[in-house]
Parts: structure tokens; sequence; C-alpha cells
């Protein structure tokens, strides 16, 4: 019976190695290291040596103390490798922030399918993956013919874990233009640039590619036989318990350096790419309505540095002033995209007052996004923000729903352990958060909503 899953978990902020308990649902061991592209070379690009040794030392020394039954993945989107015939880099892992692929955007914009075949708006930057593949091809045509097989990031992992290479749709179908989630089948991009020949077989995320390698049983004193699966994008790691166990309608969100939130069974509405609105594809190979922003980044560079203490008197104070700060922070991305940050009623605040406001602030971007979607229905907020005791009842406020704060330390570790499971499910934790009694509260939400749609 498999009971303990290691779950490799790289976000785009900090890499992970979580040791879930199926039989409890919970996390037992963990171990972590920020994550940060390397500025060298040909153009900004992943660590992969740096973390392949986080990875092979965390396995190493959780296996020590318990026993490893399988190991599964998870990774941030916006990414794919380029490997060799010997499997090794073909060119080095692109950063999807690196603003390269956007020197070639009219050309690009020219052959990328419609929103309409992909479900995939145009992102700047690196964050359309096929403008990462085809700014490369173009860049570096010598290096990119010698690519044997385009991998997306999870399946990276498990191609060095297992030998066996292999692609997944929740990573194909998360904003590539690489993926058409209506026929399940890659866009007619991938035909037009012929790489429909190097793209590695499609698996479905729970498939068991190969027990580990030999070597690396032998460095890591795991068992020969421990079998990795295929692996999934991190956000629909966040969603497939509640995808199995939950009874729709319902909202997963997501949250991490970016927030993501999905709808499941919510009202038919018409996505807007313009609003960074999109259509995943979920580890059933379903569509599922999404809508993010740039959450985590936000939160981290608005309070650097300061304290995150709050009293009641500071929420207090916060609910009468409106006190508020209005988007974007990160521009570009989101719900709206063009506005420029600005805070209204600030003077004076202190730093607990500040810290209720950018929780708030960061509930109702969420709000924004779920409006987006179509969602009904509790929302689950997995990851960190399901600990912010100001963002949960903030949330709960502005969409006048339940809100539940999952308590698992890695909202994505739970949900990737799951492909392991010999039950097929895993029920999820947390607290539920009803609407605040306080008028406050909601008043706030409309405030706020008026005020952004006054900026334009």
């Amino acid at each position: 019976m498999t009971r303990h899953v290691a779950v490799i978990d790289i976000g785009k902020t900090n890499a992970k190695l979580a040791l879930v308990d199926l039989a409890t649902s919970s996390e037992v061991a963990l171990r972590r290291m920020a994550n940060a592209p390397v500025a060298d070379g040909r153009y900004p690009h992943h660590d992969v040596e740096l973390l392949w040794s986080f990875i092979l030392d965390s396995l190493a020394g959780i296996n020590r103390e318990q026993r490893i039954d399988a190991i599964s993945i998870t990774t941030h989107g916006a990414t794919g490798v380029l490997v060799d015939a010997a499997g090794e880099l073909a060119l080095p892992v692109l950063d999807y922030e690196f603003a390269g692929p956007d020197t070639l955007a009219k050309d690009y914009d020219a052959i990328r399918p419609p929103f309409a075949e992909t479900g995939t708006p145009r992102l700047p930057v690196g964050l359309n993956l096929g403008a990462q593949f085809f700014w490369q091809q173009k860049r570096f045509p010598a290096d990119f013919a010698e690519t044997a097989a385009i991998l997306m990031y999870p399946q990276y992992w498990a191609l060095r874990l297992t030998g066996v290479a292999a692609n997944e749709v929740t990573s194909l179908g998360c904003h590539t233009d690489l993926w058409n989630p209506w026929k399940a089948d890659f866009s007619s991009l991938v035909d037009k640039m012929e790489w429909r020949r190097l793209m590695a077989p499609v698996r479905p995320a729970k498939d068991r590619l190969g027990p580990i390698l030999p070597a690396l049983a032998k460095l890591t004193g795991l068992d020969p036989q421990t079998p990795v699966l295929c692996g999934l994008h991190d956000s629909n790691a966040s969603l497939l318990p509640h995808l199995l166990s939950d009874r729709p309608p319902f909202s997963v969100v997501s949250t991490g350096t970016w927030v993501v939130s999905m709808a499941i069974g919510g009202n038919k509405i018409a996505l807007d790419p313009a609003r960074d609105t999109l259509v995943n594809v979920n580890a059933l190979g379903d569509p599922v309505p999404s809508a993010r922003f740039m959450g985590g980044r936000e939160f981290s560079l608005l309070t650097e540095g300061q304290s995150e203490d709050w009293t009641d008197e500071d929420i207090a104070t916060v609910l009468a002033r409106k006190t508020s700060l209005l988007p974007s922070t990160q521009q570009s991305s989101g719900p709206f995209p063009h506005h420029t940050a600005a805070w209204l009623n600030a003077d004076g605040i202190n730093t607990g007052q500040r810290f209720a406001t950018v929780s708030f602030y960061l509930a109702l971007m969420t709000a924004a996004c779920l409006d987006l979607i179509g969602a009904e229905g509790p929302a689950i907020v997995e990851g960190p923000f399901a600990r912010n005791r100001l963002f949960t009842p903030m949330l709960a406020a502005a969409t006048a729903r339940a809100v539940i704060a999952s308590d698992a330390a890695t909202g994505t570790s739970i949900g990737a352990a799951l492909l392991a499971s010999d039950q097929g499910k895993i029920q999820g934790k947390g607290e539920r958060v009803e609407p605040p009694a306080d008028p406050a509260w909601a008043n706030y939400a409309r405030v706020w909503r008026a005020a952004v749609d006054a900026q334009g």
C-alpha cells in the first residue's frame, strides 16, 4: 500500500519537498529552499542543477526518517524544457519573466492561435510558453535543432528521475498556446512550427512512468522500485482533491507567487482574455475557466521589511476610514492590467493598518477574479493566503459566500500526492469562514470596487 508520498514542488519563488501521509491527508516532513533564476549566460534561466541537488538531498534526508513509497511532482507553469537525444539540455530553461520573447512579438502574433482555439490570452514576456519556444528557435537555431524532445517542467524532473520522457495536459493547457482544450490535442501552432514530432508523449498525471533510476536509488537510499508519477501543474494540484471529493459549484483559489482562481460548476460566462482570464485544463483533461494575478509577488513587495502584526483596533480603523490600495502593483497581468496602483485615505497609518489594507487588497483582487469566471458556491483557498486571517473574511465579505481556508502548509502537495493514492480521494480539511456579520466589511468591498471602476 502506498502511504508516504514525496512531493517535489518547484514554485517560482520557493522549491519544496514535502512528505505527505495519505492516511491522514497531512504533510509530515518538509524541506524548502529559495528559488531564483540565474541572470548570467545567454538569458535568465532556472538553475536546474542547484534544484536537482536540493531534490536529491531532500529525498535522501527524508527517506532516512521515514520510508518514501512514491514520488510525485508539481511545478509552476509557463516553463518548458528542450532536451537533446542524451536527455541533456539543448538550451537553458528560460525564465518566463525574461522579456526576450517580446522582441519577436509581432512575428509570433502573426502565427499564434486565437483565444477561441486555445483559451490562452496573449500575455507579456515569456508567459505564453509558445512564445518562449518561438524565440529560442529563432534566436538559437543551431541549439534548437539539437532538441530531441520538448517537455513540460514537471515531466523534465520525471525524466531525470526515471529516464522516461512524457508530457501532461495540465501544464500543456496552462496559457501556453500549445494545447486545444476543446479537442484535447496540440494546437495549430505546434503543427505550424513542426514541433509535434518533438513533443514527448502525453500521459495522464497519475501514470507511474517507472521506478527511480538505479543510480539514484543507490544515491538517495530509496527502494529501487520506488515509483515516480508523471506529475502536474501546481494550481491543478491544488484543485484535484476538491475536484474528486467536493460537490459543485465551488471554486479553488491556489495561492503562491500567482493567485489562480478556478471555477467548477459555476455560471457560464464569456471569458475576457484582456483581463487575464483563461481556460486551464484539469488533471482529468477537462477545461476549467480560470483567472489570475501575481498576488504572492505583490504581497512580498508590499510587506517586505514590514510587521505583519495587527490588532482589532487596526481593523476597525481601516474599515471606518476606508483606507485602501487600488490595483495594480504588478501591472500587465491580472483583472486590472493597466490600472496604476494608488493608496487612498492612507495618511498616518501604522504598520498593522498597512498590513490589513494589503490583505484586503489581495482579497478584493481575488474576488474580482472569481467574478470574471462566474464562480459560485464556496471558495476553497489553498496555500499561504489560507493562513491570513484578514484575507479570508474579506474574500467572504466581497463574494457574499463562504470561504474554506485549507490547513495544508503547502496547498499543492496534497493534490500532487493524491496521484499516488490507492483510494483515489483525499478528504480536504480546513476552516469555514462565513461572511462577517458586521456590514462594514461588505461596505468596504463595495467602496473599493467603486473606486477601481472610477479609475477607468
